[in-house]
């Protein structure tokens, strides 16, 4: 595993988001530190991409995404779950990776413990398996929120930091992106969403849920 600089998200999101799995991520807070292996994602490509935030614009809520890269976006997902996401692409593309899923690897029991006390504390969790499977789940059992929107994830030493495997970390499956509605939810258009085959900490495919009018 290595830190990537800067350069390795200033590329196309598709690019990044597949690099992205088999990753490690670790949070570092006063509580103790939780460290995860990312085994899901989805890419997101900004204002070309009717799914995103940034479809439209730049606004308050996505305004981390038109930065710099290998910045975390974080967003409040229906006021209720927190979902972390990679900037990536050149400053100003607002292109970014969804962390879907993921297994909480450590560091040793104790991150484990710490991430399934957080978990619990937020609501059921059946086992281990299902500590980081979801994105808000991930949130959860890393700590991270809205407070942590703009954290450098390129710094080894910082608060959040992402390592990227240096060799392949196996057969890699895709398919529509979990909850998109629209043509941005399409699987000929988007199969954006990527997983690493076999892992059990993969979420499972839920289509966008029709608004009642």
């Amino acid at each position: 595993m290595t830190v990537p600089v800067r350069e390795f998200y200033a590329r196309p999101v598709v690019d990044v988001a597949r690099d992205l799995l088999g990753a490690t991520l670790t949070r570092r807070t006063p509580d103790g530190t939780v460290t995860l292996r990312v085994t899901e994602v989805e890419a997101y490509d900004g204002t070309n991409d009717p799914g995103s935030h940034a479809f439209r614009g730049p606004s308050r809520r996505n305004e981390t995404m038109f930065g710099e890269p290998g910045h975390l976006y974080v967003y409040r997902h229906l006021g209720l779950h927190h979902c972390a996401n990679v900037v990536c692409g050149p400053d100003g593309t607002a292109s970014a990776v969804l962390l879907r899923a993921g297994e909480v690897t450590g560091p040793g029991p104790e991150g484990v413990a710490l991430a399934r006390a957080r978990r619990l504390a937020s609501g059921v969790a059946r086992s281990d398996r299902d500590l980081a499977r979801g994105p808000a789940r991930l949130a959860v059992a890393l700590g991270l929120d809205l407070a942590d929107d703009g954290a450098d994830v390129t710094d080894p030493d910082g608060a959040v930091a992402l390592e990227v495997p240096t060799t392949s970390s196996g057969a890699v499956l895709s398919g529509p992106r979990v909850g998109v509605s629209g043509d941005g939810g399409r699987a000929d258009l988007y199969p954006w969403r990527f997983w690493l085959d076999g892992e059990p900490t993969v979420s499972a495919y839920r289509a966008a849920t029709p608004r009642r009018r």
